[in-house]
Protein backbone atom coordinates (compact mmCIF):
# COMPACT_ATOMS: atom_id res chain seq x y z
CA UNK A 1 0.00 0.00 0.00
CA UNK A 2 1.40 3.26 -1.13
CA UNK A 3 2.31 5.82 2.03
CA UNK A 4 -0.56 8.29 0.97
CA UNK A 5 -3.28 5.55 0.94
CA UNK A 6 -1.91 4.21 4.52
CA UNK A 7 -1.90 8.41 5.63
CA UNK A 8 -5.74 8.64 3.97
CA UNK A 9 -7.25 5.06 4.96
CA UNK A 10 -5.62 5.72 9.02
CA UNK A 11 -6.93 9.44 8.60
CA UNK A 12 -10.88 8.16 7.70
CA UNK A 13 -10.56 5.34 10.88
CA UNK A 14 -9.52 7.76 13.31
CA UNK A 15 -11.98 10.21 11.91
CA UNK A 16 -14.79 8.01 12.56
CA UNK A 17 -13.54 6.55 15.85
CA UNK A 18 -13.72 10.32 17.04
CA UNK A 19 -16.67 10.91 15.96
CA UNK A 20 -18.32 7.87 17.03
CA UNK A 21 -17.29 8.45 20.80
CA UNK A 22 -18.68 11.84 20.91
CA UNK A 23 -22.02 10.32 19.87
CA UNK A 24 -21.94 6.51 21.49
CA UNK A 25 -24.68 6.39 23.89
CA UNK A 26 -22.64 3.28 25.98
CA UNK A 27 -19.89 5.55 26.85
CA UNK A 28 -19.14 4.96 30.46
CA UNK A 29 -19.43 7.95 32.79
CA UNK A 30 -16.01 8.79 33.53
CA UNK A 31 -15.64 8.34 29.45
CA UNK A 32 -18.61 10.67 28.94
CA UNK A 33 -16.93 13.26 31.04
CA UNK A 34 -13.80 13.53 30.04
CA UNK A 35 -15.16 14.46 26.63
CA UNK A 36 -17.20 17.64 28.44
CA UNK A 37 -15.29 18.22 31.02
CA UNK A 38 -16.48 22.02 32.12
CA UNK A 39 -19.70 20.43 33.64
CA UNK A 40 -19.63 21.16 37.67
CA UNK A 41 -19.97 18.28 39.98
CA UNK A 42 -22.41 18.11 42.45
CA UNK A 43 -22.12 15.37 45.65
CA UNK A 44 -25.67 13.42 46.43
CA UNK A 45 -25.29 14.80 50.29
CA UNK A 46 -25.40 17.99 48.85
CA UNK A 47 -28.22 18.11 46.65
CA UNK A 48 -31.92 19.08 48.03
CA UNK A 49 -34.07 17.24 49.86
CA UNK A 50 -36.32 17.09 46.87
CA UNK A 51 -33.61 16.54 44.70
CA UNK A 52 -32.21 13.25 46.53
CA UNK A 53 -35.89 11.68 46.48
CA UNK A 54 -36.12 12.10 42.98
CA UNK A 55 -32.77 10.72 42.33
CA UNK A 56 -34.08 7.26 44.12
CA UNK A 57 -37.41 7.25 42.23
CA UNK A 58 -35.30 7.55 39.01
CA UNK A 59 -33.56 4.66 40.17
CA UNK A 60 -36.39 2.70 41.10
CA UNK A 61 -38.14 3.23 38.23
CA UNK A 62 -40.59 5.49 39.09
CA UNK A 63 -43.67 6.15 40.18
CA UNK A 64 -43.40 10.03 39.55
CA UNK A 65 -45.08 12.57 40.00
CA UNK A 66 -45.72 14.39 36.72
CA UNK A 67 -46.72 13.60 33.72
CA UNK A 68 -43.84 14.53 31.91
CA UNK A 69 -40.98 12.73 34.23
CA UNK A 70 -39.10 10.30 31.84
CA UNK A 71 -39.83 12.14 28.42
CA UNK A 72 -36.69 13.05 26.14
CA UNK A 73 -34.56 15.72 27.16
CA UNK A 74 -33.49 16.95 23.73
CA UNK A 75 -30.36 18.48 24.92
CA UNK A 76 -31.37 21.49 22.86
CA UNK A 77 -29.01 23.67 25.06
CA UNK A 78 -25.83 21.96 24.02
CA UNK A 79 -25.14 22.37 27.57
CA UNK A 80 -24.72 18.39 27.91
CA UNK A 81 -22.08 15.92 26.72
CA UNK A 82 -23.62 15.56 22.83
CA UNK A 83 -25.60 12.14 22.66
CA UNK A 84 -28.17 10.61 20.14
CA UNK A 85 -31.57 11.62 20.59
CA UNK A 86 -33.13 9.84 23.24
CA UNK A 87 -30.20 9.42 25.32
CA UNK A 88 -31.53 12.11 27.77
CA UNK A 89 -34.50 11.57 29.79
CA UNK A 90 -35.86 14.17 32.07
CA UNK A 91 -37.46 14.10 35.99
CA UNK A 92 -39.13 16.85 37.50
CA UNK A 93 -37.77 17.91 40.92
CA UNK A 94 -40.38 19.06 43.54
CA UNK A 95 -39.78 22.86 44.34
CA UNK A 96 -41.75 23.78 47.74
CA UNK A 97 -44.18 26.58 47.68
CA UNK A 98 -44.51 25.98 44.04
CA UNK A 99 -47.90 24.19 42.30
CA UNK A 100 -46.16 23.99 39.15
CA UNK A 101 -43.25 21.67 38.07
CA UNK A 102 -40.91 24.30 38.92
CA UNK A 103 -37.45 24.90 37.35
CA UNK A 104 -35.39 21.81 39.34
CA UNK A 105 -34.89 18.94 37.23
CA UNK A 106 -32.46 16.02 36.94
CA UNK A 107 -31.18 14.34 33.79
CA UNK A 108 -30.34 10.83 33.34
CA UNK A 109 -28.55 8.47 31.06
CA UNK A 110 -30.31 5.21 31.53
CA UNK A 111 -30.12 5.95 34.95
CA UNK A 112 -26.83 5.58 35.71
CA UNK A 113 -25.60 8.94 34.88
CA UNK A 114 -27.28 11.93 36.46
CA UNK A 115 -27.36 15.96 36.14
CA UNK A 116 -28.89 18.33 38.25
CA UNK A 117 -30.41 22.13 37.15
CA UNK A 118 -32.05 24.45 39.35
CA UNK A 119 -32.58 26.78 36.78
CA UNK A 120 -34.61 24.92 33.85
CA UNK A 121 -31.45 24.33 32.09
CA UNK A 122 -29.31 27.29 31.75
CA UNK A 123 -26.45 25.36 33.76
CA UNK A 124 -26.08 21.99 34.89
CA UNK A 125 -24.12 20.48 37.40
CA UNK A 126 -23.08 16.45 37.22
CA UNK A 127 -24.40 14.53 40.52
CA UNK A 128 -21.49 12.59 41.56
CA UNK A 129 -22.08 9.49 43.73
Amino acid sequence: MKPSKFLRLALALATALFLAGFTDPALRSADRMALHPLIPGVRVSDLPPEARRTLALIREGGPYTHARDGRVFANREGLLPQAPRGTYREYTVPTPGWTDRGARRIVAVKRIEFYYTEDHYRSFRRIIE
